[in-house]
């Protein structure tokens, strides 16, 4: 198969396909020369268009001037009484204001004789004052009543303008010629140094304006006799007899604007290498695209014979390779069964931590059932004792027929049972991690009914209650029991901290509504907490008291049933000493229950 390939490229073969593509490249030059000077004639035809437009807008802004200066005062009296110097100065320097101001270059005031009697110019050398411009076109127009109009080079100055003229007239009658001559060199500088070139012909073809010196006042066509009889008598140029402008229009494209109120035409002539460089770059680029394409397809002939030869020597190895695949096949069978033994020893041992992970699971549930059997333990301490103190004295009311007495005595215990069954059920659900929904609860009477439940213990101590609650009823939200269970074990902590102070004992209750709620401060002159017990307070079994006097449990149930009800628990040292206790609860609605009350049912 091999034999009958080809063994190098056919380089003849190419370069026959490049002489016949070569003919291409002709009218690819023919399309580009077309694009470019479209593109040139574009960009050339608006820089003429702001040109001429900025042009005109020169010459009219001085337009209108003659006529209206024509008006005033000052200027009549000078023609009036033309030998008063008085008039005749202050007409020199209201002229030389208003030029100043307008930016014209001069102006000058001329009687019906056409001799200059006032000029802006009347302090400088080459002052206009006493000359007489009557052979100017423009001063023979405006004695004619029209407005005056001539470029020229100035007789005096030697300074090329444009000259606007008006009659001044008293009545009737013309007594003067207002002339106002606008310098227009600084138009030629507006242009810059670009490739395209300005040309700007008055109506004998003569150049007046242009962006290169050499070619001003040239003449772009022959001048007739009539012609050449005009420009002397008028004297508009520095010569009388202008050179030619000799210019090759091979060389140049030329686009022209004609603007009629001057019969000036414009021109731009952009040089036609603007052109040619551009083409000669898109056929050199359309020369190497060619050669290119030559390229490529040689080497995509010499690519064909490699992939022939690929072909065969993948043939051969893809045979060698169905032989690796067939010994690794074998290895991977071996390997497979390797791994499903392990995957049975996994399932074996995941199987194995299910079982640790529900052994973990029963120890954990009787921890807690082990701390809510303390908390009940702890939590019902306090109603027993009381129980057993109204039973006691219940007792002794019967003894002495004080049945009423007694009567109270058994009530007492009922709500006290009550309670218990309350306790009881909350804990169960605290147990079970449940969740109440809190409730709007009046503050004061629930702290009245704690301090109730501790009043025998109190007096027996001889604690000194100092109250400091507003008269108004401050509405929190919480739970009805939950909150009374907050506040009996908080005050009991309290007169627990007082047994380890001699008398006078104090215990100082205090409330205030702020933006966020309702603070409760519960205070003491105990000894107060150590370092460690503020920091360890609110967890469960730790206490500094006696193992029969308390579990640890008491401030940590009131920790948490503050989180429950959306309010905080913190404790503190008062600067007096003692400890000081901030319950901070949201605030709730007056006299509205947000829930139904916590079922008392055990």
């Amino acid at each position: 198969m091999n034999s009958t390939l080809p063994r190098r490229p056919r380089w003849r073969s190419l370069a026959l396909l490049a002489l016949c593509l070569a003919p291409l490249l002709w009218p690819l030059e023919h399309l580009a020369e077309r694009y470019y000077r479209s593109e040139l004639a574009g960009q050339n035809r608006q820089t003429l268009d702001l040109y001429v437009a900025n042009l005109l807008g020169t010459l009219h802004r001085y337009e209108v001037l003659p006529q209206i200066l024509g008006d005033l005062p000052a200027l009549r009296a000078t023609l009036l009484a033309p030998d008063d110097e008085f008039t005749q100065s202050n007409a020199n320097q209201l002229l030389k204001k208003i030029s100043t101001q307008t930016g014209a270059e001069v102006m000058y005031l001329m009687d019906a004789t056409g001799k200059t009697l006032a000029a802006s110019n009347w302090d400088k050398h080459d002052s206009f004052v006493g000359r007489n411009f009557a052979f100017r076109p423009y001063y023979i127009e405006a004695m004619a009543g029209r407005l005056g109009r001539f470029f020229g080079l100035g007789t005096t100055s030697a300074k090329r303008g444009y000259f606007f003229a008006a009659a001044v007239r008293e009545r009737d009658r013309v007594i003067g010629v207002l002339v106002v001559k606008v310098d227009l060199d600084h138009t030629e500088s507006l242009w810059g140094k670009t490739p395209e070139q300005l040309l700007v012909t008055d109506h004998n073809g003569v150049v007046i304006l242009t962006s290169r010196q050499e070619w001003r006042f040239r003449s772009t066509r022959p001048l007739s006799d009539e012609e050449h009889n005009a420009i002397s008598a008028v004297q508009p140029y520095p010569t009388r007899d202008p050179k030619p402008l000799n210019l090759d229009p091979q060389a140049w494209l030329t686009q022209t604007q004609t603007i009629e109120e001057t019969g000036w035409s414009v021109s731009i002539l952009a040089p036609r290498t603007l052109i040619d460089r551009p083409v000669r770059t898109v056929v050199a680029t359309g020369g190497a695209a060619l050669l290119v394409l030559m390229l490529l397809l040689g080497l995509m002939m010499q690519r064909r014979r490699h992939y022939l030869d690929r072909i065969a020597f993948e043939g051969k190895a893809r045979h060698e390779l169905e032989g690796r695949v067939a010994e690794r096949t074998s290895d991977l069978e071996g390997l497979n069964r390797r791994l499903k033994q392990e995957v049975l020893e996994r399932e074996q041992a995941q199987q194995e931590l299910v079982r640790a992970q529900d052994d973990l699971v029963q120890a954990g549930k009787l921890s807690a059932l082990g701390t809510m059997s303390a908390s009940i333990s702890h939590e019902l301490n306090q109603p027993l004792a009381a129980i057993r103190s109204y039973a006691e004295n219940a007792e002794i009311l019967l003894d002495h027929q004080r049945t009423e007495d007694a009567r109270g005595n058994l009530k007492l215990i009922n709500e006290l049972t009550g309670r218990m069954a309350s306790i009881i059920a909350h804990l169960r659900a605290f147990a079970r991690r449940d969740r109440h929904a809190p409730e709007s609860v009046a503050l004061q009477p629930a702290l009245d009914d704690a301090l109730a439940l501790l009043a025998k213990r109190r007096r027996s101590m001889e604690v000194e209650l100092i109250r400091d609650l507003p008269a108004a009823t401050l509405w929190v939200e919480a739970g009805e029991t939950r909150l009374r269970q907050v506040l009996g074990n908080l005050l009991a902590n309290a007169l627990d901290a007082l047994t380890e102070k001699g008398p006078p004992r104090r215990l100082w209750l205090s409330a205030q509504a702020t933006e966020n709620g309702v603070n409760l401060y519960i205070r003491d002159n105990g000894p107060g907490f150590c370092m460690e017990a503020l920091g360890r307070a609110g967890e469960p079994f730790y206490t500094t008291k006696t193992r029969t006097q308390g579990l640890g449990l008491g401030l940590a149930i009131c920790d948490t049933l503050m989180r429950a009800f959306g309010g905080e628990l913190s404790f503190a040292n008062h600067k007096e000493g003692g400890a000081l206790i901030t319950l901070k609860l949201r605030a709730g609605a007056p006299g509205v229950s947000l829930q139904p009350s916590e079922d008392r049912s055990v």
